[in-house]
């Protein structure tokens, strides 16, 4: 069994109104599905991705009224949205110039040109080259023109204190591979990186070693979870007995109705996520229309009229 890339990543915003006008109008991200937590329902759930909704490019939040994250190890530290040609990094570079954000200069970093950039939350995103392979998907509806929309989610970056038993899980548990290493950033702390399936951009795990940061605490601004693709139910079950095979501690099989999830938390405390392709966010909402009415999976329908009542506009 092997993971094939990043699956999504979901992240805290406290400002959901602010969080929505950002991903859909400054980065021109489609919104395919307004949900909520299927864990606290009072909470939005937002997954930003392509125009069709591709596994492998959705970004989401959860909608918690809670403090900054305090940055730290034992963390999510950056996520890396694709992006083709080194001409769309130059216009992305004076389009985030203009909205008073936190952007850094165009680099090459582990051989690939990237710009990062903070969200007005405080959120650690980067752009990154990724050449123009494989599919894309542009939404037809964006503010952003075809040519230069985001593609899908890249690399995401960990922060550790120490790299030992990270290590083994990604390898010996996750069948990740080590292949290659090169200097972050702060120009001192080495990032490893493990790549899955066919490997390339949308399919690297970056981890930065660095152990004398102190542990980051959760808050918005930060990141709650990454998830990793897994192609089929089959192979999700098999994930599951593998998990129980070696003892190690998880939520067993959860069924998100657009996904099926497994949740377990690597050494350093970083909540991982096995999550299928199957079935997608069109299962229950026309592909025409996804995210432009509050979506619930069918155990939370008899309780939409009050979960819909509390919830705040966003549009």
């Amino acid at each position: 069994m092997n993971l094939t890339g990043i699956h999504h990543l979901t992240a805290v915003s406290a400002q959901i109104r602010e969080n929505h006008r950002f991903y859909t109008q400054t980065l021109g991200m489609r919104l395919v599905k307004r949900s909520v937590n299927q864990d606290d329902v009072s909470a939005y759930h937002l997954f930003y991705a392509d125009g069709v909704g591709s596994p492998g490019s959705d970004l989401t939040f959860f909608d918690w009224p809670v403090p900054r994250e305090r940055r730290g190890s034992h963390s999510v530290s950056r996520t890396f949205l694709r992006v083709a040609g080194a001409a769309t990094l130059a216009w992305w570079a004076q389009h985030l110039q203009a909205q008073d954000l936190v952007v850094g200069d165009i680099v090459e970093r582990d051989g690939r040109v990237t710009l990062d950039f903070e969200d007005p939350e405080g959120q650690r995103l980067a752009l990154i080259d990724d050449g123009g392979s494989g599919e894309a998907h542009p939404w037809q509806r964006s503010p952003i023109p075809a040519e230069h929309q985001i593609r899908g989610l890249g690399p995401i970056e960990l922060s550790v204190p120490d790299l030992r038993n990270t290590d083994v899980v990604l390898q010996q548990v996750l069948n990740m591979r080590p292949v290659r290493e090169y200097t972050h950033h702060n120009g001192q702390d080495i990032v490893h990186v493990y790549a899955m399936g066919d490997g390339g951009p949308a399919a690297e795990l970056h981890v930065v070693v660095q152990p004398d940061l102190p542990a980051a605490q959760a808050g918005a601004g930060g990141v709650h979870h990454v998830a990793f693709r897994v192609p089929t139910y089959e192979e999700h079950n098999g994930w599951v007995e593998r998990l129980k095979s070696l003892r190690i501690p998880n939520s067993g099989l959860v069924d998100r109705y657009y996904f099926r999830s497994l949740y377990f938390r690597e050494p350093n405390g970083i909540l991982f996520e096995l999550a299928t392709d199957e079935p997608g966010f069109a299962v229950d909402e026309d592909p025409a229309t996804l995210g432009e009415q509050v979506a619930l999976p069918p155990f939370l329908e008899p309780r939409r009229a009050a979960i819909v009542s509390r919830l705040k506009p966003i549009d």
